[in-house]
């Protein structure tokens, strides 16, 4: 795979948001494609990706082979605020959109719908030495070459031109590749008593 180039992500672009929206569907199943999971293809992106597009736009990049994004990076420099914004302005409506029941309790639209209803939050340790986190999605076309690393390096500038000093993110306990590319970046385990949560200080 060649080296592709990263530009800011087109947040107002609809067809682009879609597009993201589709890559974070994909990519959803420990980096795997997630497409036969879930019945609402967009309810997976409307948890993990639509509100940094809506509220830190300037912190999301993609790579772009040049027919449109293959990948992806998204982050927020301060998460307690984020999730603060979130609370208030992003999860009322997709409440509304999907209340408790909207699918089969069998199903994963159904934990989905649960994790918007009551989702989970930062632990304060973490964010005292961590206070930034990020999402990043590429689709097997865009592996290798050096684009994750690169994608990840253009985000991290960005957060230290805000000023922030260090970045968590979460990944599943089972992707052990992606814990091998994070920790090969130099992010550490960070001790926590929910999930498996890397950080770097930046």
């Amino acid at each position: 795979m060649v080296s592709l180039p990263i530009r800011p992500a087109r947040t107002t672009d609809p067809r682009e948001v879609d597009r993201l929206y589709d890559i974070c569907l994909r990519t959803g199943d420990d980096g795997g494609d997630a497409t036969a999971r879930y019945r609402d293809p967009r309810l997976l992106g409307e948890i993990y990706l639509g509100a940094y597009l809506a509220f830190e736009p300037e912190l999301a990049f993609v790579v772009d082979d040049g027919t449109g994004a293959l990948g992806y990076v998204v982050g927020t420099v301060d998460t307690a605020a984020f999730e603060e914004r979130c609370a208030r302005d992003w999860w009322p409506a997709l409440r509304a959109r999907y209340p408790i029941g909207s699918f089969p309790s069998d199903t994963d639209d159904a934990c989905l719908v649960q994790t918007l209803h009551s989702p989970s939050t930062a632990e304060r340790a973490v964010l005292d030495l961590f206070p930034a986190h990020l999402h990043v999605d590429l689709l097997p076309a865009a592996q290798g070459g050096g684009n994750g690393r690169r994608l990840l390096e253009v985000l991290f500038d960005a957060l230290r031109k805000r000023g922030v000093q260090g970045v968590h993110l979460g990944v599943s306990e089972t992707n052990t590749s992606a814990i091998g590319f994070y920790e090969h970046l130099g992010l550490e385990r960070v001790p926590t008593d929910e999930g498996y949560v890397l950080g770097l200080k930046l």
